[in-house]
């Protein structure tokens, strides 16, 4: 259930803000060039389990790529890890056909363009990010039936990309169980996850910068 936040903009960049939700007994290790040999030039945040990434960037090739849970139409018990997901793209290689794999939004992100690429079992769809600010977490783009985004979507609309950070901090002041929270403890709803970090990145022709930070502790803004 993780969140993402982008601001498309007329000069060729992309601003960005993603929130990533998982089990906090998963363990992760901070935006780093993990993977030299299979996918070289990609940086990202890895997942130690699967080896996979979340959030992976290509500097070289001024790419980023967001990886986010979708529900799944059909039960697939046999699928394959997701985690591979953004670092493909990342190299040029984004999804195609029917993957086997459990439902995602993938959100792709270069100078030129931003889409998100949509699979849930049955069928895999492309939706262009068009020009202006637009969130999406486990539905589709800028859904409005997503309590999250009907709450905070027109304030991070109303709010330059600089400031995103501080009006982060004030949605968190919802209690982290509430359906509008970003930062989230999604227990009460039937999943493990809670909020552990977030990222701040830009895409544009100069190249690709991101950043991580890790909360004080899982579904909190602040330490007790």
């Amino acid at each position: 259930m993780c969140t993402v936040v982008i601001d498309v903009a007329d000069a060729g960049s992309s601003r960005l803000l993603a929130v990533r939700d998982e089990d906090p007994q998963r363990a992760w290790d901070h935006v780093g060039a993990w993977w030299p040999d299979e996918y070289p030039g990609a940086v990202g945040i890895r997942d130690r389990r699967a080896g996979g990434a979340w959030l992976a960037v290509n500097p070289a090739e001024h790419r980023l790529a967001v990886l986010l849970n979708r529900a799944d139409v059909l039960d697939l018990p046999d699928a394959a890890s997701r985690g591979s997901l953004a670092l493909e793209s990342v190299t040029g290689r984004s999804p195609a056909g029917t993957p086997r794999m459990h439902g995602f939004n993938l959100l792709e992100a270069t100078p030129d363009a931003a889409r998100v690429i949509s699979w849930d079992g049955i069928a895999l769809r492309e939706t262009p990010i068009a020009r202006g600010v637009h969130m999406i977490a486990h539905d589709d783009l800028d859904d409005p039936g997503t309590p999250r985004i009907a709450a905070w979507l027109p304030r991070f609309r109303a709010t330059e990309p600089d400031a995103w950070v501080g009006l982060l901090a004030e949605t968190a002041q919802l209690p982290a169980e509430d359906d509008r929270a970003i930062i989230r403890d999604n227990r009460p709803h039937g999943y493990p996850t809670q909020s552990l970090l977030f990222c701040t990145a830009t895409v544009s022709d100069a190249g690709v910068q991101v950043h991580d930070q890790a909360l004080p502790r899982p579904g909190h803004w602040t330490p007790e």
